[in-house]
């Protein structure tokens, strides 16, 4: 069985003229890196003696394809994965998430041949990890930031994470009620993550607050205030970020200084493997950038 890093270390950080935690939960794993610890802890805890494939979808570079490579590899499971689009530069020059998965033994599949029902030797994982399962993980995690807490008197406290599919920010405001989570929407808009919370949970009550820009983010397209800022974030913290979810996270909590009116906690949910293929992406669209004077 794997070993997982846990409990995930909180430093205290500045950046920014603004002080805040950070939970590294990117130093939890290489393989399971943030919130695909968390995710997929319940898979990894358990065993699942019928069953013989994997299967899940989402995009070419995902971070949590990869970790469910490794996760299929490890059980002897065979692993298909579903995509809607496969850049011809990616399947010509496989790199980053898709070439580690490919060398673990995924096969791509058509996005019209995920089922709707499969036999028990099948296990389907939404993309993602958005699934009841992944409560397994973020109950853990949530357990863990009250024990710091204790530990540190730090009360109350703002919790702050960019989303996805919002499963970790969803889970993490039901085991800790006390607190506020607010979180914002990478992929997709406000309203598509509003729809993701409540596949998990109807109750709106329990639902974490989506902070936004009013400008409308493309997921994964290339901006140069994304680039600025994880560029300042490595600089003044020495820290290296997700390039696809954590700039934006960052921009938009520095838009709403009022969450920093309380002790903030900034969840660092891994994913940097992925930069491997943004960061490049990066350098040759904003090589004029002067690093030196962000």
């Amino acid at each position: 069985m794997k070993t997982l890093h846990f409990p995930s270390p909180i430093q205290s950080i500045t950046f920014d003229n603004h002080h805040f935690y950070l939970k590294r939960d990117d130093l939890i794993d290489a393989d399971f890196s943030g919130n695909k610890a968390r995710k997929f802890y319940y898979f990894l805890q358990n065993d699942f003696p019928n069953v013989t494939k994997l299967v899940s979808y989402g995009s070419a570079q995902s971070n949590a394809m990869y970790s469910l490579s490794v996760l299929a590899k490890m059980k002897g499971w065979e692993f298909e994965y579903a995509v809607d689009h496969i850049a011809d530069y990616l399947k010509e020059h496989p790199h980053g998430n898709y070439k580690a998965a490919l060398e673990n033994g995924m096969s791509i599949i058509r996005k019209e041949n995920i089922s709707s029902n499969y036999p028990e030797s099948v296990l389907f994982i939404e993309e993602g990890g958005r699934q009841k399962e992944a409560e397994f993980g973020l109950q853990a995690l949530a357990e863990e930031i009250i024990s710091w807490q204790e530990d540190n008197d730090v009360t109350p406290l703002n919790i702050f994470l960019p989303s996805g599919t919002g499963t970790t920010a969803l889970f993490l405001q039901k085991y800790l009620p006390s607190h506020k989570v607010y979180t914002t929407a990478c992929v997709g808009d406000e309203h598509y993550l509003k729809e993701q919370f409540l596949a998990l949970e109807k109750d709106e009550n329990l639902h974490p607050v989506i902070l936004s820009l009013e400008k409308k983010h493309h997921f994964a397209k290339l901006y140069k205030e994304n680039y600025k800022i994880w560029l300042k974030l490595q600089q003044q913290t020495g820290v290296e970020f997700d390039l696809l979810y954590d700039p934006l996270g960052w921009r938009v909590l520095l838009a709403y200084p009022e969450v920093f009116s309380l002790p903030t906690l900034y969840i660092h949910q891994g994913g940097v493997l992925g930069n491997e293929s943004m960061l490049p992406r990066y350098e040759r669209k904003y090589k004029d950038i002067d690093k030196d004077i962000l």
